[in-house]
């Protein structure tokens, strides 16, 4: 199986959309496609041409301000075209929800079903149609932000879409979790507060 790089750094919409779809209908095997761009827009425009193609995407941080969207593409498209218009821009889908997150689990009860519904729940806020602005993660929350968390592969895919992930740097060092840290950045409570107290839409789960 082939793996075919698409460097659309430094490009605008529709440039790695436009790159991206050549590069998808020239594959003649099996393969991934991979493109490299600097923007969160770019990131969510390519998966929804993704999407369009009945392809799996998976988006992926790979550095300050670099991104890359792997498709896996499992036989050639060839020159079928899309079912929502490949080279279409979209706005912006972030809005201004912002997501508190205060523990590892959600509800009382079972703590194994508690994480199993957390990780549900993370899920679906990087389904939504319009993705949140912020998540903020605090006291035991910390811990799903760092290694070993079930549910960095949907926090990841989130922030290389543009969602700030923010953890409390207090809590992180309360479970020595400081340089475990995966996803998002350190924070503090004045930020935290600052955007809890800016945020038009709150979900606390």
């Amino acid at each position: 199986m082939a793996t075919i790089t698409v460097n659309a750094i430094g490009e605008q919409c529709p440039i790695p959309v436009v790159k991206a779809t050549h590069a998808l209908r020239s594959m003649t095997e099996a393969g991934t496609l991979e493109v490299l761009i600097d923007n969160e827009i770019a990131v969510q425009n390519l998966t929804r041409m993704a999407s369009g193609h009945h392809l799996t995407a998976r988006a992926e941080k790979r550095g300050p301000g670099v991104f890359a969207v792997l498709m896996d593409v499992p036989e050639p498209v060839g020159i079928i075209p899309a079912e929502e218009p490949a080279l279409a821009c979209a706005p912006d889908c972030r809005g201004e929800l912002v997501v508190a997150v205060d523990s590892d689990v959600m509800g009382r009860g079972s703590e194994e079903l508690g994480r199993a519904l957390m990780k549900g729940f993370l899920f679906a806020v990087g389904q939504l149609p319009q993705l949140p602005k912020t998540l903020l993660f605090y006291n035991g929350g910390a811990k799903l932000t760092t290694q070993g968390s079930d549910c960095l592969e949907d926090l990841k895919k989130m922030e290389a879409q543009g969602v700030e992930i923010l953890t409390c740097g207090t809590c992180l060092n309360f479970y020595h979790l400081t340089e475990q840290l995966e996803v998002g950045t350190a924070t503090n409570m004045y930020t935290i507060v600052e955007k809890l107290a800016g945020a038009g839409t709150l979900i606390k789960p």
